[in-house]
This record gives structure tokens, C-alpha cells and sequence, in this order.
């Protein structure tokens, strides 16, 4: 993608490999003397100083070949990182550098930002108590990931996202500053209509069989206690219900307190009074 100055880099290296030449032949010379010491020392022409600092010479020589070595390895290393490569495809954003314009390892800000958006990822929040309730129903959070059905996404225009991704992680930690659970779930994104950084609401599915479901409109709460109001003999009879944990942020679903059939006032539960005449539809 991006091509950095080469020349001090290309440099560099030549001036590693000439001096990897030049250790090459030492150790070369450094051979031949002490294989040649080897030789007069048995034959008894030198003495065995003579002999030990040939070798020793040899061990230098050997010592600086490899030195050189790494400094051809280092030097190639870093002109290679003058060719900066996206490490995966995707799409890139805005360069905020022109051609010519110096860049260094302090800069703040990216050459370029790359994102794989083949499949994108939405990071959303439940409440402690709602992932307690789904890993409880499905006996374990390994059952829960695994049954848990696809997620629905509701875009930033409020258009549903065509595709159904998956939940495949949930944080082992409760964020203390809200009591909430960060979760991951990965969607496709072949028409590359998801893009990184955007934002969304993701839509977790909870199924439930023969219930009741009211408005919560229908409600109002006294110390943490939820009551609907009955029509009962032409008026307005306050009842005690206990709805599901999890709700759609506008119904609720009635465990119990109310029987189907029952006629309950459908808005405005807390501006009713007990007693209150109520007139039906109809009548």
C-alpha cells in the first residue's frame, strides 16, 4: 500500500553484506592457519602457544562471521518495513499523508485503516440479571451460545439488516458502572452494507408459548411492583402482575395476575384511579 524512503535502508544493508564479504574471507584466513599450525605443531616446527593462539585467532573469526551475519538479517528486516502491506483484504479509509510527506514510528496518527468486512462484528450490552436469565433457561452459557437463535440488526435508518447473524462470545465481566454484560455477535456482510465504526440496534429473540402480553402502558409500579388495571362490574380494579424479566422496551409478558379474556385499560394506567368508572367499547 505505501512505499517508504528505501535509500538510507538499501544502504544500509549493502554496507552489512560488504562486511559480511570481509568476515567471510578472515575467517577463511583464520582456517588455513590454524589447520597449518595444526600441521607444523604435530610435526614439532612450533610450540603449543603458537598453535592455541591460531585457534583462538579461528574462534574471532568465526564469532565475527556470525555478527555480520545478523547484521545482514537486521538491516534486509528493516528495509523491508519500508513496503507497508494491509495485513487483510478489505476496505481502506481516507490517507490522511500526501506523497512526500514525512512519516515516522511517533506519529498519532494511522497511514491508513484497514477493515475486513467480509463478516462484521456488533458489540452490544445486556443487563446482568437478562444474561443470568438466559444462561439459567439454557442450563449453560456453552447451551446458550449454542441454541441461542440468530440475532436480528435494526440499522441507524431503522431499516432491518437482511442478514441474521450469531452471538459467539459474552465477557465473563460485569461492567460495575452500569451492571451490564458485553457481548459479540458476528454478522455477513456481502453487499458490504455494514461498515466499521457504525452503529446499529441488535435485536436478541427470547421465545415464549401461550402468554399474555399487554402494553406496558397498560402498567404502573409501586415499590418495584407492577399492577394493571381490570374492568370489572364497569370499573377500574388495580392487579397485581408478575411479568417476564425480559421485555421489547415497549409490551410485557404476563406470568401471572391476569386470565385470558380479562378487560384491562390499555393506556394511561397511571393516571387511573381505584374505582374509576370505565366505560368498554361497545357499550
Amino acid at each position: 500500500m505505501f512505499i517508504l524512503d528505501q535509500i538510507p535502508y538499501t544502504a544500509a544493508l549493502e554496507v552489512a553484506q560488504a562486511n559480511k564479504k570481509s568476515a567471510e574471507a578472515q575467517l577463511s584466513t583464520a582456517k588455513l592457519t590454524a589447520e597449518s599450525n595444526q600441521m607444523l605443531f604435530d610435526k614439532e616446527v612450533i610450540s603449543a602457544y603458537e598453535l592455541l593462539t591460531s585457534k583462538n585467532a579461528l574462534a574471532a573469526a568465526e564469532a565475527a562471521y556470525a555478527q555480520a551475519e545478523a547484521q545482514v538479517t537486521t538491516a534486509r528486516n528493516n528495509l523491508s518495513y519500508t513496503v507497508v502491506k494491509s495485513p487483510v483484504d478489505g476496505v481502506a479509509g481516507m490517507i490522511p499523508y500526501r506523497v512526500g510527506a514525512l512519516v515516522s514510528s511517533s506519529i498519532t496518527s494511522p497511514l491508513v485503516t484497514v477493515s475486513d468486512d467480509s463478516e462484521v462484528y456488533a458489540y452490544f450490552s445486556l443487563s446482568e440479571n437478562q444474561i443470568l436469565e438466559y444462561i439459567r433457561n439454557a442450563g449453560s452459557q456453552e447451551a446458550f451460545l449454542r441454541d441461542m437463535p440468530d440475532v436480528e440488526l435494526i440499522m441507524s435508518d431503522g431499516e432491518k439488516y437482511a442478514g441474521k447473524g450469531r452471538i459467539d462470545a459474552v465477557s465473563g465481566i460485569v461492567d460495575q458502572s452500569t451492571g451490564s454484560v458485553r457481548m459479540r455477535a458476528k454478522y455477513p456482510n456481502k453487499g458490504r452494507l455494514l461498515r466499521s465504526g457504525g452503529t446499529a440496534t441488535v435485536l436478541v429473540p427470547t421465545e415464549i408459548r401461550d402468554c399474555i402480553i399487554i402494553p406496558q402502558t397498560a402498567t404502573y409500579e409501586i415499590q418495584e411492583r407492577v399492577f394493571a388495571f381490570k374492568v370489572e362490574d364497569g370499573k377500574a380494579v388495580s392487579a397485581p402482575v408478575k411479568v417476564f424479566k425480559l421485555n421489547n422496551g415497549s409490551d410485557y409478558v404476563v406470568e401471572s395476575g391476569l386470565e385470558e379474556g380479562d378487560v384491562i385499560i390499555a393506556e394511561g394506567a397511571g393516571l387511573v384511579r381505584e374505582g374509576t368508572p370505565v366505560k368498554t367499547a361497545g357499550e
